[in-house]
């Protein structure tokens, strides 16, 4: 039986569910891979905790696996729609208390909500827009919260607020976002207060609304 606290399961060993099992693998989690084509079976053998060939859209076959142990599960199948949707409402029917699947558009995530999936992922359309936000302005890491509308973000100071500290440059009121974070050349991450001085090699950590942050990092 798998450790509900450290064990994970993961159906589907595509580029989405392989990349998230190899991760949850490096982190130290106990993961368990369903799949049903036996190359990719052969493939990911002995690289995770445990990998078997099954039919996820099958409840039985789920069941004989042991699928039903976990209290968390990935449904990374994105090629086909009604294969995903079966193997998340079997999951569901199973008793997994958090089951996470992935979405190939905003039909197919509200079909997973309705069923019964605790969370829905987009990781196209969040990557999209990501790479939107990166390659448009200062920013160097782009974090998502709240459905889009608040964010984190890793950016190099705008030219106004260099040689400045964030009171004198009053970043919070004048642009309504907050400077949460600074870490100086040769130095560590530091928590911002008032009196930081701001320079131009520094790398800033910025909380706040999405537009708000796309018009303070997209100043030159």
């Amino acid at each position: 039986m798998a450790n509900e606290h450290t064990s994970i399961l993961v159906i589907g060993l595509g580029r989405f569910g392989s990349s998230t099992a190899a991760t949850l693998a490096r982190l130290g989690r106990e993961v368990m891979a369903i799949e049903h084509n036996p190359e990719l079976v052969k493939d990911w053998s002995g690289k995770l905790t445990h990998v078997v060939e099954a039919d996820s859209t099958n409840i039985d076959a789920l069941r004989q696996v042991g699928a039903g142990d976990f209290s968390t599960a990935v449904v990374g199948i994105g090629t086909s729609i009604e294969d995903s949707v079966l193997t998340t409402a079997n999951l569901v029917d199973l008793g997994v208390t958090q089951v996470w699947a992935k979405a190939i558009s905003p039909s197919h995530g509200k079909i997973l909500h309705r069923i019964g999936a605790h969370h829905v992922l987009y990781p196209e359309s969040d990557a999209g827009r990501r790479v939107a936000h990166l390659v448009s302005s200062r920013m160097m890491e782009y974090i998502e919260f709240d459905e889009g509308h608040f964010a984190v973000v890793k950016m190099r100071p705008p030219r106004e607020i260099q040689g400045f500290t964030l009171s004198e440059s009053g970043v919070r009121d004048k642009y309504g976002v907050t400077i949460v974070g600074i870490k100086s050349p040769g130095r560590d991450f530091t928590y911002a207060d008032p009196t930081t001085r701001v320079g131009k090699q520094d790398l800033l950590i910025v909380a706040g609304h999405v537009e708000l942050l796309g018009r303070f990092a997209g100043r030159p």
